[in-house]
């Protein structure tokens, strides 16, 4: 069986990738899990050293792997050259931090030392989505290679050039034979293979990002086979703006907080939860911005056909259409930039997470109404609030989140954990607490 990518502008094929058999599969995990060994021996300079060579290759290569990217899932090139040298400083960041993330900690508890240690556990499988196909995948594979894991890599079939040329970048840095794999999976064949290797004893603990019927169902096998995991799922985050708000640079930021890849992003922002006394300059500031949009496609015909379903109901329910909502006559999976105002709790738009370039506003009439409406939500990713600092902290203190950013747009960064709460899944990526997840908290006690 074959995988296709396509090219999101025009629809076309791009390549035609034989997929990994069952006896392809079993290779890859015998392969991840004999150089998990080998790999958890090597002293954590020499893994650090690995980063610094995959960083670098990034760097050296940022223009070959940035055009693929934008072949195969549609981002605008200036966007993907960003997502290259944002894994280049990853690698960069973890290879300066690791070594205070992972030293000994000691612990006073009355015997003569006690300690706790941070110790390689095996073979982390990741399963990653196509959006952002190269940090998605260098922000797991960069903490879990560098606490002596191994990793094995499932990624969207959309994505399947990215997924190769990853793998060839870390042998090219000279990672040893098998410690980092990518599995090649037809559409069709990704929940029975992915179960299967779940499953494996040979796998010691399983990432995911993606969306929450998957997610649901990775955990499920995982939890059957007591695995850990970590699961960063979807989002529809908040972003709020107080009467005190900055409107000029909240209205701005607000614009490219939506529309950023294409508003495919979990932690895009979403709903924007604005005052009713500034509401109507907010709005007005708001389309000034967007009407200097160049957007790029969605990633796939299906994802544009879902989007527009969402706004077509969600104006049926009442909200109103104040620009866009139409598909792009021309080839490829374009969508006009689209805002709906008046959107409100049990309307599609406001209670599904909306994953493409839809913007929704709603009225808040005073603080309290504000958090509640940004707490009306399955969801917990990130918030954004605007006004006065501590105006907006305090506010934004009564938001479930498990990112608060105050006067600024929701983003990762390698210095600091990144993950969610409810339906946005559980565990953290990045920093060290992201480094540490997959490890063995190891307590030593000599007396």
């Amino acid at each position: 069986m074959q995988v296709v990518t396509r090219n999101p502008a025009t629809g076309e094929e791009l390549a035609a990738y034989d997929a990994h058999d069952e006896a392809g599969v079993e290779t890859a995990l015998a392969e991840t899990h004999a150089a998990s060994g080998v790999w958890a021996a090597t002293p954590l300079d020499g893994r650090l050293a690995l980063l610094r060579g995959v960083g670098k290759l990034l760097t050296e290569r940022r223009e070959e792997y940035a055009a693929l990217i934008t072949a195969e899932m549609g981002k605008p090139l200036a966007e993907s050259l960003g997502e290259i040298d944002k894994c280049a400083w990853n690698c960069e960041v973890v290879a300066d931090l690791a070594p205070a993330w992972l030293a000994d900690h000691e612990v006073a508890s009355g015997a003569s030392r006690s300690w706790l240690s941070y110790e390689p556990i095996g073979v982390v499988f990741a399963v990653m989505p196509w959006n952002f196909p190269f940090w998605q995948v260098l922000r797991f594979a960069s903490a879990a290679l560098a606490a002596g894991n191994a990793a094995l890599l499932k990624h969207s079939p959309d994505v399947t050039g990215c997924a190769l040329a990853i793998e060839e970048l870390f042998a090219d840095a000279g990672a040893p034979a098998g410690l980092f794999r990518s599995l090649v999976v037809a559409a069709d064949d990704v929940a029975e293979v992915s179960r299967r290797v779940v499953e494996d004893p040979r796998i010691a603990a399983v990432t995911l990002t993606g969306s929450e019927r998957a997610g649901s169902s990775i955990a499920a096998v995982a939890g059957a086979s007591i695995k850990k995991t970590v699961l960063e799922l979807g989002g529809s985050d908040p972003y709020v703006v107080l009467a005190d708000a900055d409107l000029e640079v909240a209205a701005a930021t607000a614009v490219k907080a939506r529309f950023t890849n294409t508003g495919q992003s979990c932690v895009c922002a979403k709903r924007f939860i604005v005052h009713e006394d500034v509401a109507d300059a907010f709005l007005e500031r708001f389309v000034d911005h967007m009407s200097l949009l160049e957007i790029a496609p969605m990633a796939r015909e299906d994802l544009r056909d879902g989007i527009l379903r969402q706004v077509a109901e969600t104006v049926a329910q009442g909200a109103r259409l104040v620009v866009g909502g139409r598909a792009i006559d021309g080839p490829g999976w374009y969508v006009e930039p689209t805002l709906l105002t008046d959107v409100a709790p049990g309307m599609t738009a406001f209670d599904e997470e909306t994953f493409g370039p839809v913007a929704t506003i709603t009225r808040a009439r005073d603080d309290d109404h504000a958090v509640e409406l940004a707490n009306a939500t399955t969801f917990g990713l990130g918030a954004s609030v605007w006004g006065s600092s501590e105006h907006a902290l305090a506010v934004g203190r009564r938001i479930r989140s498990g990112a608060l950013f105050v006067n600024a747009m929701v983003a990762s960064d390698p210095r600091l954990p990144f993950g969610g709460i409810g339906r946005s899944g559980y565990g953290r990526e990045l920093s060290a607490e992201g480094v540490r997840e997959f490890t063995n908290v190891r307590t030593v006690v000599v007396a």
